[in-house]
């Protein structure tokens, strides 16, 4: 299933004990309709307060509802803002995590003096000057296959290989609002974050270039993690598959 859904009162997709996620609100209405729970596959760990486009979930299940019907019967027990998008039939191999083959990210962010109330949770506010012209120059040192070390907040969930290829990154603006456009075949733990975070930092002059913040490959020399409110998953890919 493809779902869609506004992040600002949850705490990410995964489920956790003590807070309230999309994967819990979701599984509860996929509950009612089917019955039982099966087991859920997510296509990504959102960040508390991130927000999805698209996100994709796959599950077995025995049930004879057309894909059709079975959208409008999600719906039906889900709130306002969680929506099931579409429903397809896929092989049993399918993993919504390992078979994507790329995620498309957006980042928000309000440019001007004055916050705007209706962007409140869904935009980071960054009030001073940003030429979107000289960020997005300096956004293509990201592109391409390099080691993001220096760019993930290390925990328990990233070990190993930190090696991920952007095939794209670009900067453009809507009047007042900047918005950041990345696509890669995966992304480390707020990996986008700190990228939107260290360009904002270093348009003020305040750093070193994104390629030796590469090289040094520690988190320190990076920019702050962007708030996730700005966060955005647009587009998941799989090879062979429409969504």
């Amino acid at each position: 299933m493809v779902i869609s859904y506004d992040g600002k009162r949850y705490h990410g997709w995964q489920i956790q004990k003590n807070a309230v996620t999309v994967q819990e609100i979701y599984q509860k209405a996929l509950k009612k309709v089917l019955g039982y729970l099966p087991d859920i596959k997510g296509c990504s760990r959102t960040d508390s307060g991130a927000h999805a486009n698209i996100y994709c979930v796959n599950f077995n299940s025995q049930s004879l509802i057309p894909c059709d019907k079975f959208v409008i019967a999600v719906n039906k027990y889900l709130p306002k803002d969680i929506a099931a998008l579409k429903c397809i039939d896929v092989g049993t191999n399918f993993h919504a995590r390992y078979s994507c083959t790329g995620k498309e990210y957006i980042y928000k962010i309000w440019n001007h003096q004055i916050r705007n109330p209706f962007l409140d949770g869904y935009a980071m506010h960054y009030w001073y000057p940003a030429d979107e012209y000289k960020l997005n120059v300096m956004a293509q040192d990201y592109v391409g296959k390099k080691d993001f070390t220096s760019f993930c907040t290390l925990d328990k969930r990233e070990t190993g290989d930190m090696t991920r290829t952007i095939e794209y990154f670009k900067v453009s603006r809507e009047k007042n609002l900047l918005i950041f456009k990345i696509k890669a075949d995966g992304f480390l733990y707020n990996m986008v974050r700190i990228m939107v975070g260290t360009l904002i930092r270093n348009i003020r002059g305040k750093d070193c270039g994104i390629n030796t913040i590469l090289s040094l490959k520690n988190r320190k020399y990076a920019g702050p993690t962007s708030p996730a409110c700005g966060l955005y998953l647009n587009r998941v890919f799989y090879e062979g598959l429409i969504l």
